[in-house]
């Protein structure tokens, strides 16, 4: 077990940084053994129409019918108090609160009827495909949980190699980093295939006074210290700068070091990945214009959705962003859903159509693709604190750009956006659809920790109305 040495620092809830980022080997880097540069598995692979993913994930549950499927004739306790506005696609209306998304709905897929089976407040079934799991087995992180998607990508040894190909940010999913929610490991591949997590260390526009109060997090998403390297403690940086201020200032220094001629050719490795000039480039966004940075919005969900579009310019192949922070800053809304819709949907809808807009005009959108989901949607039924509270049973997912198709819906629900009545999606359909548009068999198998081939599409299959 690697342990980070050196002062604390706080984290996104004031935690120490030190107590939480405990990792196995270099899982924090996404890279475990001396099998970086793994060969893919012969026939597991293809040409895909999709070079990278950039997956948003509206972590709680977001409410799908405030947002892509008002039902404006329900009774008043359930169409709640946004109205429906048009889009550009002709008979297809989302809420008022997504204006700018509105009119790039002729880019995107609008999947109405995500639904499965899985009740928890874990992005497990977003970022794996398996919705077979409960609280008491799959809460927290453990080895013998499926990989992630992203993990899967890097089994495969899919993507550049000059960068690192999976990442999440802002952070590892886990309650601002306090604990570790199981979804984005390697899982019983190993901890070799964890993604790049950064950290991140957020401002507020103002103190929240409970979980259902909204606030604005403000910040961006960092590459953790160097410090975590073996051989080079956290006392030997300064833990209070960044890695692109760190490799400034130091990198010349520890080249010469004793720490750095005697690490083994692994953490040569990992050392030549963290501080290459793409990837520091990367996460530079003082090389973005001031009119950029206020297109994607000035907090930390539209600085991570602007830095995973300079991965995917650089050469990733799998970004996450994981929208939880404290602050109020998630989507699990069983209080003052309409409020806190009014905070987080501005966000989300100038991150959205900047995104695409961005995409596209740099020749980007048609090889990459753009997954906008939650682990759930919420109830019909608003509660008597004016939220809304769990509902796996339906939810959505936008796509776009990587081979989707543009400008259809999928799927449809009752009166109330309660169930599907036509075309459900598992949690394994997303899983394998994604897969499909890599190039990667939804058919697949891997061995778990037993050695039994497990199907890495959990039983799903490819929406293929979704793709072109």
């Amino acid at each position: 077990m690697l342990r980070i040495l050196g002062r604390s620092a706080s984290a996104c809830d004031g935690i120490s940084r030190r107590e939480v980022l405990c990792v196995g080997g270099l899982s924090l880097f996404g890279l475990g053994l001396p099998q970086l540069l793994r060969a893919r598995e012969a026939g597991g692979v293809r040409d895909g129409s999709a070079k990278s993913v950039i997956l948003l994930n509206l972590f709680g549950g977001p409410p799908h019918m405030d947002m892509f499927d008002l039902k404006p004739h329900a009774p008043a306790n359930v169409r709640g108090e946004f109205r429906p506005i048009d889009t550009v696609l002709p008979g297809v209306q989302i809420c008022e609160l997504l204006p700018q998304t509105a009119q790039v709905m002729d880019r995107m897929t609008l999947i109405r009827t995500y639904s499965h089976r899985y009740n928890s407040h874990n992005p497990y079934n977003v970022l794996t495909g398996f919705d077979g799991g409960s609280d008491r087995e799959n809460y927290f992180a453990k080895r013998t949980d499926h990989p992630g998607m992203g993990a899967i990508c890097q089994y495969l040894d899919i993507g550049a190699r000059d960068v690192p190909r999976y990442v999440m940010m802002p952070a590892f999913p886990g309650y601002s980093q306090s604990l570790r929610r199981a979804g984005p490991y390697g899982g019983y591949l190993g901890s070799q295939y964890d993604p790049l997590f950064t950290v991140c260390d957020p401002k507020f526009d103002k103190k929240s006074t409970g979980d259902y109060d909204p606030s604005v997090a403000l910040g961006a998403p960092v590459l953790p210290s160097l410090g975590a390297l073996p051989d080079i403690t956290a006392n030997r940086l300064d833990r209070r700068k960044t890695l692109l201020d760190q490799v400034d200032d130091n990198v010349r220094r520890i080249d010469k070091s004793r720490s750095t001629r005697t690490m083994n050719q692994f953490q040569q490795q990992v050392f030549s990945l963290l501080t290459s000039p793409k990837t520091r480039g990367a996460f530079d966004l003082a090389q973005e214009s001031d009119e950029m940075r206020d297109r994607y919005g000035r907090n930390l969900w539209g600085s991570s959705i602007l830095i995973a579009r300079r991965l995917v310019e650089a050469g990733s192949t799998f970004v996450t962003v994981h929208w939880e922070a404290k602050g109020a800053n998630h989507w699990d809304l069983h209080g003052n859903n309409f409020n806190m819709c009014r905070s987080h949907l501005p966000q989300l809808d100038q991150l959205t159509s900047t995104l695409i807009l961005d995409l596209e005009q740099r020749g980007l959108l048609d090889s990459t693709l753009v997954v906008i989901m939650g682990e759930m949607g919420r109830t019909p039924r608003i509660n008597a604190k004016a939220g809304r509270d769990h509902w796996p049973q339906c939810g959505f997912a936008l796509l776009a750009g990587g081979g989707v198709k543009r400008g259809i819906v999928i799927g449809k629900t009752d009166d109330q956006a309660a169930y599907p009545t036509q075309r459900p999606v598992s949690a394994g359909d997303m899983a394998a659809t994604i897969y499909q548009l890599l190039g990667i068999d939804p058919e697949m198998t891997v061995n778990d920790l037993s050695g039994r081939p497990i199907h890495i599409n959990h039983g799903g299959a490819p929406v293929w109305e979704a793709i072109a």
